[in-house]
């Protein structure tokens, strides 16, 4: 659903604006609302709407007998903000997620499949640069080829 890199600034009033192919992507499958949370790796992730139900309702399934699983729904629930993108893309991201994600002014948006990720620019390229000697080794071991 959500694919590809792109580069952006948070404009002068603290707004980042969707990538036009999300953009696309969100008018054809009529999505609107967002929801914004702590992710994983110090990014931000972005669910639509439907989605974000969907990964709610798997937490929702977890015990919250296990202190891992409190610790986690406590964290990433605790970050969650719905937003709704105007009619140029553009949103904004709360200063405590920018502050989880180091970003100050530049970002990477990347498409995840059925989520987006916001990454401070300078991280993204060092967890691409850590990641991707290692691509063809991580395929291998979770794809088992």
């Amino acid at each position: 659903m959500f694919y590809g890199e792109y580069k952006h600034s948070i404009d002068r009033k603290g707004r980042l604006i969707m990538p036009a192919k999300f953009r696309e992507v969100c008018k054809d499958a009529g999505l609107e609302r967002f929801y914004l949370t702590r992710g994983l790796d110090k990014c931000i992730f972005m669910f639509s709407e439907e989605e974000w139900r969907a990964q709610e309702q798997k937490f929702r399934n977890m015990s919250f007998t296990k202190q891992e699983t409190r610790s986690f729904n406590r964290l990433f629930f605790s970050g969650a903000v719905d937003i709704l993108p105007d009619k140029q893309g553009r949103f904004i991201v709360p200063q405590y997620l920018k502050d989880y994600a180091t970003i100050k002014r530049d970002a990477i948006i990347i498409g995840v499949s059925n989520r987006i990720e916001i990454w401070d620019k300078k991280s993204w390229e060092e967890f691409y640069t850590n990641s991707g000697d290692t691509f063809e080794q991580i395929a291998e071991n979770i794809l088992n080829l």
